[in-house]
């Protein structure tokens, strides 16, 4: 499974997803959100809400779920 996590380094959210992700079988493309076109998307599935971590599962998207949320989607 392939996950696509938006997000920035100063985000404990994002920190805690990244950590969360980086121990499971699962392969992660970690984008920071800081150009134009990043932020557009973020803009753009969010329905104009700069949300982070936002992820990309299977062509999904997820706006800031909890390790709850993320476990039962992975699993």
């Amino acid at each position: 499974m392939r996950i696509k996590v938006y997000g920035a380094g100063w985000c404990s959210d994002c920190i805690k997803v990244i950590f969360f992700l980086e121990s499971r079988p699962v392969e992660l493309d970690y984008i920071i959100v800081k150009n134009e076109k990043t932020i557009a998307f973020i803009d753009r599935v969010n329905n104009g809400k700069r949300v982070i971590p936002t992820l990309e599962i299977n062509g999904k998207i997820y706006s800031k779920p909890g390790i709850n949320e993320l476990t039962k989607i992975i699993t």
